[in-house]
């Protein structure tokens, strides 16, 4: 049965409202400042720029995700697993978030929270090796990926970062906004796929 190849929307379908649940969970997470003022929301303004960084994180990997499956012709049993470990690794970034907060970005949470992005970044590249493997090497994804030096590039800053959040917490923030700047530049690898 995981052999069997069928088309996309239902995975799609399925990945939405997990990521629907996901930020639904990151901004539940937030706790409301003591007081009514802004020194009040000043003391929030870490967990704030946490939740920020997270969603613009995962609304990056819904995009990204979007504009891949609509290249994408039919889907099967890797490809379902793969897109369950992407969301299994997405699905912890609530949990991280608060981690950050309740720890005052201590070092070993600014870590986890580098290894659960690292983690997802991972997950999507294996969802996109397995969508190849699916649909052909002349598919319009395998065409639109090539090399993918921004997937490995991310993960790359991640691995990197991991390690120096026990050196420097915000060097870490530093790398992982790299990543977030990366992929903020739109990817145009899918429309100039469907152009060839």
């Amino acid at each position: 049965m995981s052999g069997r190849r069928t088309g996309p929307a239902r995975l799609e379908a399925f990945t939405d409202g997990v990521v629907a649940i996901i930020i639904t969970i990151m901004v539940l997470e937030l706790k409301v400042p003591q007081t009514g003022d802004l020194q009040g929301l000043a003391g929030s303004a870490p967990v704030l720029l946490a939740y920020l960084l997270s969603f613009v994180n995962v609304g990056l990997y819904w995009n990204n995700h979007h504009h891949m499956f609509s290249a994408v012709e039919r889907v099967d049993g890797r490809v379902l697993w793969a897109n369950l470990f992407l969301l299994f690794w997405l699905s912890l970034v609530p949990f991280v978030i608060r981690w950050l907060d309740d720890s005052q970005f201590a070092a070993g949470a600014t870590a986890a929270y580098g290894i659960v992005l690292g983690l997802s970044a991972v997950g999507y590249s294996l969802t996109e090796r397995a969508i190849i493997a699916c649909n052909g090497k002349q598919s319009a994804v395998a065409r639109a990926i090539g090399s993918d030096w921004k997937g490995w590039g991310s993960i790359a800053f991640y691995a990197l970062a991991v390690p120096l959040a026990f050196v420097s917490r915000w060097l870490a923030v530093a790398l992982y906004l790299a990543v977030i700047a990366l992929w903020l530049i739109p990817d145009r690898r899918i429309v100039r796929a469907f152009e060839t």
